[in-house]
């Protein structure tokens, strides 16, 4: 009987023992997780260049204040201010537009710049004439990826109208029309974009434009939103690195619905929203006020755009 006790309480010794060592490895493991969920961090290369991206999970913090958007199926619709997003501080009052062109006010005084943005859309661009007509700055089109096949194309006309801009003393940016769904495509963007524009004075940001296809079927139709903030990510650190400035554009609901805005507050934004006031709520260093506009020296319509900054003063 004694010794039958002595097995029962070595039994339970060693069930007990077993129940801590499990309870250990459950504290481990949720640790582990909880530790990979916040921190991870992704390499992507191509040609050689590795780019880390940091990916933060976190729970955001709201302010409380509501976006208010319209929308064909729900009327109107909200989305939650993030608190650590900064918002447009510029005074909205001073945005004034005349004879169709857009400008920012200090004192009385314009201190924004006049710009435009082309490609080979465009055709051939007399780009005296477009000085003379008061643009100080362009953003050149140095290539796109196709949304059917995903193959890279470089602007036909890129080297001709940065070698005349630059020439009539316009001061000039790129940008790069993403279709990539990876980030080892936005990187192979990047590369082709940078060796396009190596031999240039680019006095104005490297921009990032990846953009939905509308009434087309495009192989971005389903890029997640943490893929799309990856490649936004990708490309501007590849051309950070390379001694540029980085900028993302992107229309206002797009940034809203597809963009992880916590994550890409290192760069500056280039907004697109066509009206005489942006409504966009969080910050932007340039805006695409027009699609409509029309510039001596350019044959059809051109986007016309402001910057509050001067780039090429920086």
């Amino acid at each position: 009987m004694q010794q039958e006790k002595r097995k029962i309480n070595k039994f339970k010794l060693i069930s007990a023992i077993e129940m801590i060592v499990i309870l250990i490895l459950i504290i481990a493991l949720v640790i582990s997780l909880a530790s990979d969920n916040s921190q991870k961090s992704v390499t992507v290369s191509a040609n050689n260049k590795p780019i880390d991206i940091k990916k933060t999970e976190a729970h955001y913090q709201f302010d409380g204040k509501k976006i208010l958007l319209s929308d064909g199926t729900y009327g109107e619709i909200y989305l939650p201010v993030y608190k650590d997003v900064p918002a447009f501080t510029r005074d909205k009052n001073s945005i004034i537009t005349r004879n169709g062109y857009t400008f920012y006010t200090e004192n009385g005084q314009i201190a924004s710049k006049f710009g435009i943005d082309v490609s080979e859309h465009q055709g051939e661009i007399d780009w005296k004439k477009v000085k003379e007509a008061g643009v100080e700055f362009a953003i050149i089109r140095a290539g796109n990826r196709t949304y059917g096949g995903g193959d890279i194309h470089i602007d036909e006309r890129v080297h001709q109208n940065l070698e005349n801009a630059i020439a009539n003393g316009i001061d000039v940016g790129v940008y790069f029309f993403s279709q990539a769904i990876s980030t080892e495509e936005a990187l192979e963007e990047a590369d082709a974009l940078l060796k396009v524009i190596k031999d240039y004075n680019i006095t104005y940001p490297v921009v990032y434009d990846w953009e939905i296809i509308y009434d087309d079927k495009a192989r971005t139709d389903n890029v997640p939103v943490d893929v799309l903030t990856d490649c936004c990510i990708t490309f501007c650190e590849r051309v950070k690195s390379a001694g540029y400035t980085p900028m993302i554009y992107q229309n206002k609901r797009t940034t809203l619905f597809k963009l992880d805005l916590p994550r890409l507050q290192d760069y500056d934004f280039w907004l697109a929203e066509y009206s005489d006031g942006a409504t966009y709520y969080y910050d932007y260093d340039m805006w695409q006020y027009s699609c409509k506009g029309r510039i001596p020296g350019i044959t059809g319509d051109v986007d016309l755009n402001l910057s509050f900054i001067d780039y090429a003063d920086k």
